[in-house]
């Protein structure tokens, strides 16, 4: 696959998003031991720790994930990749992959439904989230147009998620 390549959602795995329970198969609190056995058995092919605390993140780029660890090896963040990973779904709603002021469009109209509760959230780059979801819709590049490519968060990595997974998980990449 060459690095533009978007993958068409029936070549990807389908999951589903159970917000802040699991993402497909993956639960959040699961060790990297679990993950690795609910992918397959498949390992990171690299992984980053924290020297102060042992949180880090792993990228599993042969099924298109980044998976974010807190200290003690429980998982708290899983990143999609726009190109490759998994297509995730909520009820009948692909987010993986997609154009880019659609779903923005959907998580606010989804919002206004959800109100009076605060709903949405903004990263520092603008990108929205969704506070019932614990989604961020970050942005990747596919040649010359950005895709979505959501960060799923478990619900201790909501507050101050942005600094709690650090500036790699939110960049475009």
């Amino acid at each position: 696959m060459n690095t533009w390549d978007v993958l068409p959602d029936n070549e990807r795995r389908q999951w589903v998003l159970d917000p802040f329970v699991s993402v497909g198969p993956l639960r959040f609190g699961m060790s990297r031991s679990e993950v690795s056995a609910e992918l397959g058995g498949i390992q990171a092919n690299w992984g980053i720790r924290s020297a102060h605390d042992g949180a880090g993140h792993d990228s599993y780029s042969e099924v298109g994930l980044t998976l974010h660890y807190a200290a003690g090896d429980q998982l708290r963040a899983v990143r999609v990749d726009a190109l490759g990973g998994p297509q995730v779904f909520v009820g009948d709603t692909a987010l993986v992959g997609r154009v880019p002021s659609e779903l923005e469009r959907w998580v606010e109209v989804r919002a206004e439904r959800r109100e009076p509760d605060p709903e949405l959230f903004y990263l520092p780059g603008g990108e929205i989230g969704s506070v019932s979801l614990g989604l961020a819709l970050c942005l990747q590049q596919a040649g010359d147009r950005l895709l979505t490519r959501p960060v799923f968060l478990s619900s201790d990595t909501m507050e101050d998620s942005h600094d709690k997974l650090g500036r790699d998980a939110w960049v475009i990449s």
